[in-house]
């Protein structure tokens, strides 16, 4: 279905605007022809990685894990006090998976 300019800006006046402003681009910098190849190229995002409390604590089956996780890190110096209570009260409050889906073994390996 093919529209004049004017008349789909008068039916769709955001969705022209949205696609006619510099804010919504997106860059493609490559193309790959083989997925097995592009896989590969976005699961490299992670090198370098360094994981955060949260990280951590979405690997955790329960609570306890996750306490001992903040513990852990609070202890060697990795996160402040202050941060470590914030995370153990919604911890408390809201439970180990608010903090996000837990993570699997392979989450870093896969390409998402």
């Amino acid at each position: 279905m093919q529209f004049e300019k004017k008349r789909f800006r008068k039916i769709f006046p955001n969705l022209a605007e949205e696609m006619e402003s510099d804010g919504n681009q997106i860059k493609i910098s490559s193309v790959r022809s083989e997925v097995g190849v592009g896989e590969r190229a976005s699961a490299k995002r992670f090198d370098n990685y360094i994981p955060d409390a949260v990280d951590y604590i979405r690997r955790c089956d329960n609570e306890k894990q996750a306490e001992e996780i903040i513990d852990y890190l609070e202890k060697r110096n990795e996160i402040t006090v202050e941060y470590a209570h914030k995370l153990k009260k919604q911890l408390r409050t809201k439970g180990v998976r608010s903090f996000g889906p837990k993570k699997q073994d392979d989450y870093y390996s896969r390409a998402e």
